[in-house]
């Protein structure tokens, strides 16, 4: 189980970092397949007020499942990646579940 969190075009957040880390700890708990997640923050020039874009990718047997957000601030969209994430999960758990 390993995490790799990389800002881009931005500060380094300890706190950021610090929640990603602690939600992320509930994924590798809850699928024991997960192997690594890569976590990337990045801020770009939008002259709407979205621009924050948080993009998560699990490696896991099979396909890559990653998702990402674009919101106004970092805490919105690691939230609603973290979500599409676990809904992404649960659809594979329950596939693969029909397999064995």
């Amino acid at each position: 189980m390993r995490t790799v969190i990389q800002f881009i075009k931005m500060p380094a957040s300890e706190s950021l970092e610090a929640k990603t880390k602690q939600k992320l700890r509930k994924f590798y708990d809850r699928y024991s397949k997960i192997s690594k997640i890569n976590v990337f923050f990045k801020k770009e020039n939008d002259p709407s007020p979205r621009g924050n874009i948080c993009r998560i990718e699990f490696s896991l047997p099979g396909p890559k499942i990653f998702a990402s957000a674009n919101e106004a601030n970092f805490w919105l969209a690691l939230y609603k990646t973290l979500h599409d994430l676990e809904r992404q999960m649960k659809k594979r758990k329950m596939q693969y579940q029909f397999i064995k």
